[in-house]
């Protein structure tokens, strides 16, 4: 499987190719653009071939289209892996850069570390930070510094734990609820449940230890 950024040689095999066949490669990328690269023959058009340079993360189409002896159309679907440490989606919100998350882990990260600083900025927006108040810019991160290095150690944290667990899914139910500061928020739905075991420990707790004027919880829909 290639990756962003690899170039390939595209390879066709006519067998009744002759020196009546031709070929044309059609690469179509993952954003539907399209391209004509050079197609060649070395053996007198039973082999054809065509340079490829895969741009960007997806799934490509080649499409050969043979005209003279042998002729058809012969599709070929590539996947194409994005670069290790790839930058995450533009316009996703990331609380922690990998920077961040070596000195953190006191270790080099792991090289997906992109793509969970932004699963783990995804969970704590959506189970911890629905109901939080505090200063945001227009690109909704957090504007005191304070609250900024809180939201990196805690997405950190879960990219960490991560890192001992695996990955999980909510074997445990919904979160409705975890004690950060004076306010009391409650995990799962029935009486035994001890809350998701996706969320990493550590989590809440750098939450829980800004102070009240900078970070805070109104009322929880889920309580």
């Amino acid at each position: 499987m290639p990756d962003v950024g690899d170039s390939a040689t595209a390879r066709l095999t006519v067998a009744a190719g002759d020196n009546t066949t031709s070929a044309v490669l059609l690469v179509t990328r993952p954003d539907g653009t399209t391209v004509l690269p050079t197609a060649t023959t070395s053996d007198g058009g039973a082999t054809w071939t065509a340079p490829v340079l895969y741009t960007l993360a997806g799934v490509w189409q080649l499409t050969w289209t043979v005209t003279g002896a042998g002729a058809g159309v012969t599709p070929e679907a590539v996947s194409v892996a994005p670069a290790p440490g790839a930058v995450p989606r533009v316009g996703a919100r990331v609380y922690a850069d990998t920077t961040w998350l070596a000195n953190y882990l006191q270790a080099a990260p792991p090289l997906d570390s992109a793509r969970l600083l932004l699963e783990a900025s995804k969970l704590l927006d959506s189970e911890f930070l629905v109901a939080a108040v505090y200063d945001v810019d227009a690109d909704g991160l957090p504007t005191d510094a304070e609250v900024a290095a809180a939201f990196a150690d805690a997405v950190c944290s879960q990219v960490q734990f991560w890192g001992e667990v695996g990955e999980e899914t909510d074997i445990s139910g919904p979160l409705q609820g975890v004690a950060i500061g004076s306010v009391q928020l409650q995990y799962g739905a029935g009486e035994n449940r001890s809350g998701p075991s996706y969320v990493a420990p550590k989590l809440p707790r750098e939450l829980a230890m800004l102070p009240a004027a900078k970070f805070r919880y109104v009322a929880w829909a889920g309580c």
